[in-house]
């Protein structure tokens, strides 16, 4: 079998999609993306056509040094996502020549089905709960949330701040009680200062983890964070390849480590992150606010796994997959096909080609600077 031409086309609301064709006619899925720099990945995946032609799709991690090395700028959110969606797509090929899903190929699953966490939240502390509630009736043992405090956070913010964004979460705990899981994302728009006083503040209401309470460019910053609290920190959805997130591992800077498979390095660069991280204790809930091409090779990681904690997901591949997952009870069943296991509806996804979609352009209120978000 050898690959015959690489297809990207963007997919609405924001995402990339990729096919890997080979000669044998099956075709290869991944999701090679940088939000808000779709047009700049499609084409770092393009330069890496003239490498694949020809090549047999089966030697994934052959292919996967090879393009690493030989690009000689290695690494950073555009190659590496290029590469992640390309990996995913020769994983899905590879299984689908066996026979097996890829979570067979990684040595089996170690779990029949995968927990998954929902997002919700609100401004309010009232729109928080209900937000909560209706989250737990469909099923869901795990939650995230954002930081409500009400505005774009300051340096050092106020008690008033703090006491918006506590006072939310604390609706959400009481809302479910304590034997659901609630997470909370800052992010990586809190400053350290804030983030100290926000992760303190929350402490009572046992955050299932904190996430990126900080930018993750210093290390150090993060690890200071971790030692001042018993909260799990998470982080990883903008850290690359297993030396991004060696030091975070070296450092103690986060005990669950959340590496996006669709920007990372893809799914084999993962399960060695993963194997990574379980030697220092460390859990695993990869980042996937992404389509379902995305969620797919995080499943195939998360069964095969020993330090799965739960995994994201915006979407079930409904209006995108032919047979989209099956949730039962906040928990997604295995998918039994080969490769990842999904296969494309073609005409549905027919009508949601093409988007722009930008980054979001935050100031602050008082002074117009510009603010993460």
């Amino acid at each position: 079998m050898k690959i015959t031409r690489l297809e990207t086309f963007l997919v609405k609301p924001r995402w990339l999609f990729l096919k890997v064709h080979t000669d044998e006619g099956l075709v290869g899925l991944g999701e090679p993306i940088v939000e808000g720099r779709a047009l700049t990945v499609a084409t770092a995946v393009s330069e890496l056509e003239p490498y694949l032609i020809g090549k047999d799709p089966t030697q994934v991690v052959n292919h996967w040094q090879a393009m690493y090395k030989h690009a000689f700028y290695r690494g950073g959110p555009v190659l590496t996502s290029a590469l992640s969606g390309v990996d995913q797509a020769l994983w899905d090929l590879a299984g689908k020549a066996a026979g097996l899903p890829v979570y067979q190929l990684l040595g089996g699953p170690l779990r029949n089905r995968i927990r998954l966490y929902r997002g919700c939240g609100g401004s309010t502390p009232e729109e928080a709960a209900e937000s909560a509630r209706q989250a737990v009736a469909q099923g869901f043992t795990a939650l995230k949330t954002g930081v409500a405090g009400g505005r774009p956070a300051r340096i050092v913010d106020t008690p008033g701040f703090v006491a918006r964004a506590v006072d939310c979460f604390a609706a959400m705990r009481e809302a479910v009680g304590l034997n659901v899981d609630i997470a909370i994302d800052f992010h990586g728009a809190i400053s350290p200062q804030t983030s100290g006083l926000l992760i303190k503040a929350l402490e009572p209401y046992q955050p299932l983890f904190i996430e990126e309470p900080v930018q993750c460019q210093n290390v150090d910053v993060l690890a200071d964070l971790a030692r001042k609290t018993h909260i799990p920190i998470a982080t990883g959805e903008r850290i690359f390849t297993k030396w991004g997130f060696r030091e975070i591992l070296e450092k103690r800077a986060a005990s669950v480590l959340q590496p996006d498979l669709s920007h990372a390095g893809g799914i084999f660069e993962c399960r060695l992150i993963a194997g990574m991280a379980e030697a220092y204790y460390a859990a695993v809930a990869p980042h996937c606010p992404l389509g379902p091409i995305s969620l797919a090779a995080g499943v195939h990681l998360d069964a095969s796994i020993p330090n799965f904690l739960a995994q994201e997901h915006t979407t079930l591949g409904e209006g995108y997959l032919r047979q989209p997952f099956t949730l039962r009870d906040g928990y997604l069943e295995l998918p039994t096909g080969p490769g990842l296991g999904i296969e494309l509806d073609d005409d549905a996804i027919a009508e949601k080609i093409g988007h722009d979609w930008r980054s979001p352009e935050l100031y602050d209120v008082d002074d117009g600077a510009a603010v993460d978000w």
